[in-house]
């Protein structure tokens, strides 16, 4: 997707042409197989595919142009693949957010968790709350972090006979602020308008089962799942990805 691409009804780069009945039909199929392609095995279109899927009802001549992009992408990538496997049994995890960088005010959350040198879980959505920091929205995002690896937790156990892991799990983060405010709840009379259950981050970090460490924002892998990016930074992260 090209880098800062605002794709919002309002923009002055949106066509105002609204999709026929049968391009509109055409285009939902096209972001129903992409999803199934981000999900599964794509986590390089996750951020262009999670952006277009909120223009379903009203997709316009400038979006379904977007999603016929992102096939001629998949068609000179073909030989891409994820590679899995390496000789580190620990997970690690990456979690990032965009603050409040589109129309709607909302932030973007982002987030990758690899086992052994593979990327085995990945997100890109927008946050369902608006956020009035950069600090607040990778609090936020944090907190849904940590309720996906207690999941992945919970399924590397029954499999620990074939793929024994340890806790806590490392957690990298890129802003120095939120990282302090899930340890310590001295910080929360700053954020008493955040809803209580974005404080599971510090249950989480409390029982043991994630540590979160500072990561230069230059090595911050979700990076590709809460923006555009540049191509050389995009193929950056594509390769840290192990999508090769």
């Amino acid at each position: 997707m090209e880098p800062g691409a605002d794709f919002t009804p309002d923009s002055p780069s949106v066509s105002p042409t609204l999709l026929t009945a049968a391009e509109k039909t055409t285009y939902r199929e096209m972001i129903g197989s992409l999803m199934y392609l981000a999900v599964m095995t794509h986590p390089d279109i996750s951020f262009a595919v999670s952006t277009l899927s909120q223009y379903l009802d009203a997709p316009r001549t400038t979006h379904i142009n977007a999603v016929r992009h992102i096939f001629r992408y998949l068609s000179g990538t073909k030989q891409l693949r994820l590679i899995l496997g390496g000789k580190v049994n620990d997970v690690v995890g990456f979690s990032d957010a965009d603050w409040a960088s589109h129309i709607h005010h909302h932030s973007i959350s982002g987030f990758a968790f690899f086992v052994g040198l593979g990327v085995v879980s990945w997100s890109a959505k927008k946050q369902p709350i608006i956020t009035l920091s950069s600090t607040k929205s990778e609090y936020v995002a944090l907190t849904h972090v940590s309720k996906d690896i207690i999941w992945l937790h919970k399924l590397l156990k029954e499999l620990s006979f074939l793929y024994p892991f340890s806790l806590p799990t490392t957690l990298h983060c890129d802003n120095q602020d939120a990282i302090e405010l899930s340890k310590d709840s001295k910080f929360h009379a700053r954020t008493k308008h955040i809803d209580i259950h974005f404080y599971f981050v510090c249950q989480t970090v409390t029982q043991g089962h994630i540590a979160i460490k500072y990561c230069p924002t230059d090595d911050m892998v979700a990076d590709i799942f809460i923006k555009s990016l540049a191509r050389v930074k995009f193929q950056k992260f594509c390769a840290l990805l192990n999508v090769v």
